[in-house]
């Protein structure tokens, strides 16, 4: 029964024909010039921009329940969208690397020898594209009259950037990357789907989450060691400016991450701590 399931996953997940055929070109592959890219994240910012100032000041709030649904519908859709591209990719990945396998997730062979095309393609095409329909958080966030911040704007927007210079680049630890952050996406979008749908959890769950999310950059920089270990000693790998673009946006984000961690946790501890004292 489990293997049957497993050669029905591999089917669905990597050889499709739809997936096993993907071929990243730009005159042709949805999303694949950088006019499409700044175009999404310019028209992000300015509608950003426009509802925050100009549209939702006007309009009153829509109603708590049709918000709830819309919320929990977008949750579901990310939460089975993440587990399939994280199932996906690492399917994908130990099909089709080359020998040694462990060796091609952190280091594509360079030179032009990596094509942007097949499996583990076609699920970094998909993750590119779900980071445009991410943006539908940042909405949602608007329309209930939570506060903005700094850092939520900032990661939906440049994630865009990375992804398609994921692509573009065909980048090394594209695999790796992609598996991590889909995996981590997967837990966070089903707690977002749970508080939707109006489940209570215990605040530590959601800190939980956050420090989920940057033990994930901190394991970047730590599979950046290996993949920067053999360009320097191996030959040499793909999509170095790809990285090295990757490598500061994580690293800007672990400090925005850990900023917030610190503001919002050390605030609460403190609130508790005079609560008690009083």
């Amino acid at each position: 029964m489990a293997a049957a399931l497993l050669r029905q996953a591999r089917w669905l997940l990597v050889d499709h024909p739809a997936v096993s055929s993907f071929r990243w070109q730009p005159s042709h592959t949805l999303g694949a010039t950088p006019t499409f890219a700044a175009a999404i994240i310019l028209g992000y910012l300015a509608t950003v921009l426009l509802l925050r100032r100009v549209i939702l000041p006007r309009l009153p709030p829509p109603p708590a329940r049709a918000l709830r649904a819309a919320s929990a519908a977008h949750n579901a859709v990310l939460l089975a969208l993440s587990a399939a591209m994280a199932a996906g990719c690492a399917l994908s990945t130990y099909a089709t690397a080359p020998p040694p396998r462990w060796r091609w997730p952190f280091c594509f062979p360079p030179g032009g020898a990596t094509e942007a095309s097949g499996p583990v393609f076609f699920w970094a095409h998909v993750f590119y594209l779900s980071k445009v329909y991410e943006l539908g958080d940042t909405l949602l966030i608007l329309l209930a009259r939570r506060p903005l911040t700094l850092l939520h704007v900032y990661h939906h927007a440049v994630v865009v950037a990375m992804c398609y210079l994921w692509l573009a680049t065909r980048q090394s630890l594209l695999p790796v990357a992609l598996v991590t952050n889909a995996g981590v996406h997967v837990v966070m979008y089903a707690y977002y789907f749970s508080c939707s749908v109006g489940w209570r959890w215990p605040r530590r769950w959601k800190r939980a989450v956050t420090e989920l999310q940057i033990a994930q950059f901190l394991f970047s920089f730590a599979a950046s060691v290996v993949m920067l270990w053999l360009h320097f000693t191996d030959g040499g790998c793909e999509g170095m400016a790809g990285w090295v673009f990757n490598a500061v946006f994580n690293a800007s984000l672990l400090a925005l991450f850990l900023d917030f961690h610190g503001a919002a946790y050390a605030a609460a501890k403190g609130k508790k701590a005079g609560d008690k004292a009083e």
